[in-house]
């Protein structure tokens, strides 16, 4: 990447206004031709309402946009596309009971008596080719994993004249192997001139892909800087405003569980759908990290723990006793509450306030007929909002307007009310940044010094040491490591996640 005179896209002094709230004030920001550049910050740190500005989903209060040097006014996503500036979310927009084909001509559908078909494969074909990617144009979309999807949403937003390219966590469902692909794909279209905005919380993907970052924190730019010279104990500081001595984990003491102890949960020989003949021991106030790469039966363990998926075979044991729940409600009622990996459509509701959402599980419990007292409702969601810190402090906000860190908080306390014996976490952190990254570490820790038994599931192998006790890796839905978190460290980790049996 070589810095040209003129950027490809210039805002200056964008500020947008929300009632009670400067989400961006006077923000600066550019881009240049072939570079990738991030755009990172904290969770309300302004990323979002900047993409949302720079793509025509949101109106500058002031502030001016230039895209090759002229002065634009973005009324709509459409208008921002019609200038070269395409986005592809983290939530994919595909069609996937349509062909590949047909998804990246969506719109533009070449036609001759209605729709030529041959045709727009063949258009869909050279979009792939020049991509690198081997994907049968004809083929249905929903036949692929979501790693092609995603590409294939790649090449609909590059397959007309795109200038700028957004990419809004791209890599949040990807395994290591599709990474690769989509920083090969990434790569390829920054030669051809494309500059990409790569949006991510993975900081070692920031500067393995990045040229150059951009920081914001509390809508304002705290800096520009070229990857290479900025360091990341420094970027996280930039991030946060506060030195590393104030968002360094708590960890878990390995002496706390150092005693050996009757587990509070085991299961035994299960088998369930992605899981083979796993055993689990937790003792009570412990940490269980889970590590493995995607699909490794990760995910579906905890679905098999949480009564989510049946199990087929095996026994499943709390204190002792043998239980089988046959789905989450059962589980609930025996003290096991699990949080998906997927917080969109499996966790928070976006449209109901923080008050509702956290009151949520209890009111299923209760069923229909006995409604909670609305000054119950609020206390609760007060006494919530106060120790988990949830921001901002408003019960009746709609949960969908908050950060993904306090989400995943508003999350956290819809289950913590259960008064649970056993919280089952799958990416809790997952999306968000790295000072809510370290709250949540701390949490968990905290419960667990509480007696609170916690099964933690993350991708990130740093995060899985620091906050277990012991840790559990899968490999093809087979657990094939369980040992102490202090025995470990990243790279022999990394080598138990990723080395195939040497028997097989």
């Amino acid at each position: 990447m070589v810095e040209q005179a003129q950027p490809v896209i210039e805002v200056r002094g964008a500020t947008v206004r929300f009632p009670g709230e400067l989400a961006l004030d006077r923000v600066d920001f550019r881009m240049f031709p072939g570079e990738v550049h991030s755009l990172m910050g904290e969770n309300g740190a302004g990323k979002s309402t900047l993409i949302k500005a720079i793509t025509g989903a949101l109106p500058l209060d002031a502030g001016v946009i230039r895209v090759n040097g002229d002065q634009v006014r973005f009324r709509s996503p459409h208008d921002a596309q019609h200038a070269g500036i395409s986005t592809v979310y983290q939530e994919i927009e595909v069609l996937t009971n349509l062909s590949v084909a047909e998804n990246i001509c969506l719109g533009r559908e070449p036609r001759r008596f209605g729709i030529d078909w041959k045709r727009m494969r063949d258009e869909a074909a050279q979009v792939l080719a020049g991509l690198g990617l081997d994907i049968d144009p004809a083929s249905r979309l929903g036949m692929h994993s979501l790693a092609v999807q995603q590409l294939v949403a790649i090449a609909r937003a590059t397959s007309t004249e795109v200038k700028v390219l957004i990419l809004d966590e791209p890599t949040s469902s990807l395994d290591l192997d599709e990474v690769a692909e989509l920083f090969r794909v990434i790569r390829e279209l920054a030669s051809r001139g494309v500059a990409i905005l790569f949006v991510s919380h993975f900081l070692e993907q920031v500067y393995e892909i990045c040229d150059r970052i951009t920081v914001l924190r509390g809508g304002r730019v705290e800096g520009e800087y070229l990857t290479r010279e900025l360091l990341r104990i420094d970027l996280v500081q930039k991030m946060l405003g506060r030195g590393p001595a104030e968002f360094v984990a708590r960890g878990r003491d390995a002496s706390v569980v150092a005693e050996p102890a009757t587990p509070l949960l085991s299961a035994h020989g299960i088998h369930a759908s992605g899981v083979v003949g796993a055993d689990v021991e937790l003792v009570e106030g412990d940490v269980l990290g889970i590590a493995g790469l995607l699909g490794s039966g990760r995910s579906e363990l905890a679905r098999a723990l949480s009564g989510v998926t049946p199990i087929g075979q095996g026994v499943l044991r709390l204190a002792g006793a043998p239980v089988r729940p046959r789905r989450p409600r059962d589980a609930i009622a025996l003290g096991l509450a699990y949080s998906s990996e997927n917080r969109r459509t499996e966790g928070i509701i976006a449209d109901l306030s923080i008050r509702e959402n956290i009151a949520l599980a209890l009111q299923a419990q209760l069923g229909a007929f006995r409604r909670i007292p609305l000054a119950r409702e609020r206390e609760l969601a007060s006494s919530w909002i106060d120790a988990l810190d949830i921001r901002p402090a408003d019960p009746e906000r709609p949960a969908g307007t908050l950060s993904g860190g306090n989400q995943q908080k508003v999350l956290l306390a819809r289950l913590l009310a259960l008064a649970p014996r056993v919280l089952i976490l799958d990416e809790p952190t997952r999306g968000i940044d790295v000072g809510a990254k370290v709250e949540i570490q701390n949490l968990v820790g905290e419960l667990a010094d509480n007696g609170l038994s916690v099964v933690f599931i993350s991708a990130e192998l740093e995060e899985v040491l620091r906050v277990s006790g012991r840790v559990l890796v899968l490999r093809d839905g087979r657990i094939v490591g369980d040992l102490p978190a202090e025995e470990l460290t990243i790279d022999s980790l990394l080598a138990l996640v990723a080395q195939p049996d040497e028997e097989g």
